[in-house]
């Protein structure tokens, strides 16, 4: 049976216990699982970029990383499929002890960046992405795509309650 490699995991023992030491990585991989839940997110299997600067500190390891990747979504206007680039930094400090750590720990001469990377990513998607800044959208009356340079609120749109009242408008010879 093969064996799953999490992605996430770096090792750290040539920094445990060495103040002063510096290292830089890059991981590339692509997304195992999807990251998101909202209007964009970031599919399985899309390509994750991480920049790495991995720092030996007195209590732990102090891991400040540069995430690129790529969100698939919708836009909130239009519907149409829009991909929005994704470019977020994060900072945490792995403590040598559990005893010491305030939310991470270095395990196994190793760091777990999955939910530091989960965090920074979901709260740096658009919330309402759009395909572009000046999308018309959908006619609120047809459901249909507005072409440019038309708004919604440039066409009269009777409320459908008072449809009932249209018959009785005056005519000319009233």
């Amino acid at each position: 049976m093969p064996t799953v490699t999490n992605p996430y995991i770096v090792p750290v023992h040539d920094l445990m216990h060495r103040p002063g030491e510096l290292r830089v990585r890059v991981l590339e991989f692509d997304a195992p699982e999807q990251l998101g839940e909202s209007v964009a997110v970031v599919k399985p299997g899309t390509p994750v970029r991480i920049e790495l600067r991995l720092e030996g500190l007195h209590d732990g390891v102090l891991v400040t990383g540069e995430v690129d990747t790529t969100a698939d979504g919708e836009c909130v206007r239009c519907l149409d499929p829009v991909e929005v680039p994704v470019e977020v930094e994060f900072q945490e400090l792995f403590a040598y002890s559990e005893d010491e750590a305030f939310d991470f720990a270095i395990r196994d001469d190793h760091v777990n960046l999955e939910s530091v990377v989960r965090d920074a990513v979901v709260l740096a998607l658009p919330f309402q992405p759009v395909c572009r800044p000046d999308c018309p959208g959908l006619d609120p009356v047809t459901g249909e795509k507005l072409p440019d340079g038309v708004q919604p609120q440039d066409r009269e749109v009777t409320d459908p309650r008072w449809a009932a009242l249209e018959g009785f408008r005056p005519t000319e010879t009233d």
